[in-house]
């Protein structure tokens, strides 16, 4: 017999359904998980009352790492401050992570995401390589960690490594203090190769790619990616009104037009 400490029971006034919202839904939780659902059943003895009961939501867009780095950026009153002046200090924050550190980091922010109703993340994941900018023995170490710290915690994980090779728009090359995230596309595809084994335990676990930008990934670099995954692909596509500006100056189109364009969206 199981323990009775692993069942659990709510009622919820209004839940959110695969077909809707629903009077009178009471659920069955059993190990952490959803066991059963039933409607317009009264609550009972011992169950967990709530208004309103919604499914778990999913977190797109995550940079685990940047957890350890809150606060240290939100300087006020500085004319200068902007996303790029945050973007420097991220840069030498991230030259001192080591592998061990971003598992840690990275299950304080899956925990953190799990008691505030994320039950997936989307890891936008970037941080690949040593402090040298040299891989890993296994290119995929760092998206071990990530995987490690799914499994710690519990959430979803939907796996997105990468790719990021220039500096700006144009095949720029790409500058010292991001060493730590640069791939060609060999390297690349042996990244994923790694990351597919580090996933292959995590129940439920997803991998795509994430071509970073238009700054950071050339046309050709984007259609050779496109045929490594069949999952999902995501990228940053227009973050600041310089990056804007930069793609009219270096293509004449603004960077959804150039993308929509140029790639299956």
């Amino acid at each position: 017999m199981s323990d009775s400490r692993s069942a659990h029971s709510f009622h919820a006034a209004h839940a959110l359904l695969a077909d809707g919202w629903a009077a009178d839904v009471r659920l069955q939780v059993q190990d952490g998980r959803i066991a059963e659902v039933t409607r317009g059943q009264a609550a009972q003895q011992g169950d967990t009352r709530v208004g309103i009961l919604v499914p778990g939501l999913p977190n797109l867009h995550s940079h685990a790492f940047q957890r350890g780095m809150a606060g240290l950026t939100e300087i006020g009153g500085g004319d200068g401050d902007s996303f790029w002046s945050w973007r420097e200090l991220m840069y030498r924050f991230l030259a001192h992570l080591r592998p061990d550190a971003v598992q840690a980091i990275a299950a304080q922010a899956y925990m953190e995401m799990l008691e505030s109703g994320f039950t997936r993340v989307g890891e936008f994941h970037y941080l690949h390589h040593d402090a040298d900018g040299r891989p890993y023995a296994n290119r995929a170490e760092m998206s071990v960690q990530i995987a490690a710290a799914a499994a710690q915690t519990g959430i979803g994980l939907t796996l997105l490594p990468v790719f990021y090779a220039h500096a700006d728009f144009g095949g720029a090359p790409p500058n010292p203090a991001q060493r730590r995230l640069i791939h060609d596309v060999d390297g690349f595809a042996q990244l994923l190769d790694g990351a597919r084994t580090a996933l292959a335990t995590l129940p439920d676990a997803v991998l795509g790619i994430a071509p970073h930008s238009l700054r950071a990934v050339t046309g050709e670099e984007l259609s050779a990616l496109l045929p490594l995954t069949d999952g999902p692909i995501h990228i940053h596509i227009a973050e600041q009104v310089r990056e804007v500006e930069a793609c009219l100056a270096w293509s004449g189109r603004r960077p959804v037009q150039w993308l929509y364009e140029h790639a299956p969206v």
